[in-house]
């Protein structure tokens, strides 16, 4: 083949032959070193040898680029590459080929060790607050091994409040929002997610609110193993940095909260001040969650759609069963509270004021029924607490106020063999209902008609 010295003007001027894919113009300075042309015109340098008896070929790259010569320049009066040439670059591949190295298996080895070294960087260089939003992701896109179905938008909430930094204005009043107990652990570096570090943040935290301090830990030990089992993050938090002793001792306990539950006693005068609260809607949200048990959001999302008088039902968005809900009794004397209210949309606690229609903040409400009352406080949890304690009292099987109230079955019989229908839990809620406005002095009568139901005090 035949060889040229090359020049920039050697370069430039040479073009693909006639009739052919790509032409090509060899160095006789480099030995190896060549110039390829295509028809479409495209150039690049490249160096071809001789391995094991096969030809080997690698593309150095484009003239644009690389110049004929490598270019130096003087730093600190030391002369220093400036821009590597086609020439160098060819001698270097030559060498590797005298020594037995095929360039494109050491080239593709430089790439491996620098993505490494990349990655490692990363690994190391990655804060809480970076993984733990890849963390989010795949809570969003991945089944819940334990419940097999996709993680409910409220356990994801959860997980974004609790490392929120907090700051933001509130959306409902003054004021701003409290951050999370997990947000100072977000800056820090993974590697720095030790047992002396989580220690002192767990001792920090419990100080002001234990309860929630307890609850970010079970979900930081949750994450911590997840970031273990991850490519990108494996080996960088130190394996004992949830389960060592110096975490495990400043652990706060958690515990059954005191009180927070109604007495029989305190039904009378519960009952008085609730329906005297001027917001019809409150009044009757307030009583469903004492005479259902429900969780708060499950009855603030019930739905006129979710309710069916004529055979007394309400199907409530489930926090386990996220899917298909659970289906419960509709009571004789809740049906006639929530057929009084306004149909204003398609929630059944409506509230015009509130930006999803529906009802936000009936705490402040309770709160001042509490006060007018002379009661203790109780929280709106503390009324489905106080379903399934004051239900005791007309000795109703476990399993029945379970099932009403949306808890997962505690023992195998109650999971695998108790599918209890509509009709028999109807029988049981209606007793526990009587019982509960018996207490609270209210005589109620349910006519033939439904929509005939009525309260007589």
């Amino acid at each position: 083949m035949a060889k040229v010295n090359f020049t920039a003007a050697r370069v430039n001027a040479h073009k693909c032959a006639a009739g052919r894919s790509q032409s090509f113009l060899w160095d006789s300075d480099t030995p190896g070193l060549g110039l390829r042309v295509t028809a479409a015109g495209s150039k690049a340098y490249i160096f071809q040898g001789k391995l094991g008896g096969a030809t080997v070929r690698v593309t150095i790259g484009s003239p644009d680029s690389w110049p004929i010569e490598t270019q130096y320049r003087k730093v600190d009066g030391e002369r220093r590459e400036d821009v590597r040439g086609a020439r160098q670059e060819a001698r270097r591949l030559q060498t590797l080929v005298d020594s037995g190295i095929d360039p494109r298996e050491h080239a593709a080895e430089q790439r491996a060790a620098h993505e490494a070294r990349k990655v490692e960087a990363r690994r190391h260089a990655a804060t809480v607050g970076e993984a733990w939003a890849d963390y989010l992701d795949y809570l969003r896109t991945a089944i819940s091994p334990k419940t097999k179905q996709p993680r409910s938008a409220r356990y994801l909430a959860d997980h974004i409040a609790l490392a929120a930094p907090g700051g933001e204005p509130l959306k409902r009043g003054k004021g701003k929002t409290v951050r999370g107990p997990l947000a100072p652990l977000m800056p820090l570096k993974l590697s720095r997610l030790t047992a002396k570090t989580v220690a002192t943040w767990l001792e920090d935290e419990a100080r002001e609110r234990p309860t929630n301090a307890a609850h970010a830990y079970r979900l930081l030990k949750a994450f911590i193993r997840w970031c273990g089992g991850q490519d990108e993050y494996a080996g960088t938090i130190a394996p004992d940095a949830y389960d060592s002793p110096k975490v495990t001792a400043v652990l706060p306990q958690s515990k059954a909260k005191d009180g927070d539950c109604l007495q029989r006693e305190q039904l009378l005068a519960w009952f008085d001040a609730v329906r005297e609260i001027r917001n019809p809607v409150i009044s009757a949200y307030l009583q469903a969650l004492l005479l259902t048990g429900a969780r708060r959001e499950e009855m603030a999302a019930l739905k006129w759609a979710d309710v069916d008088f004529q055979w007394r039902s309400l199907h409530i968005a489930d926090k386990v069963e996220t899917e298909t809900g659970r289906l419960i009794p509709l009571t004789p004397y809740l049906a006639s509270v929530l057929v009084a209210l306004p149909r204003r949309n398609d929630w059944v606690f409506s509230s015009p004021a509130a930006a999803d229609g529906k009802i936000a903040e009936p705490r402040i409400a309770h709160n001042k029924a509490l006060q007018m009352a002379g009661l203790p406080h109780v929280t709106l949890h503390g009324l489905r607490r106080s379903f399934g304690t004051l239900a005791e009292w007309c000795e109703v099987p476990v399993g029945v106020v379970a099932q009403i109230q949306g808890h997962k079955p505690s023992a195998i019989a109650e999971k695998h063999y108790r599918r209890r229908p509509l009709d028999l839990l109807r029988m049981w809620h209606d007793k526990i209902e009587a019982w509960i406005l018996g207490q609270a002095g209210i005589q109620f009568r349910v006519d033939d008609v439904a929509v005939g139901l009525r309260v007589v005090v």
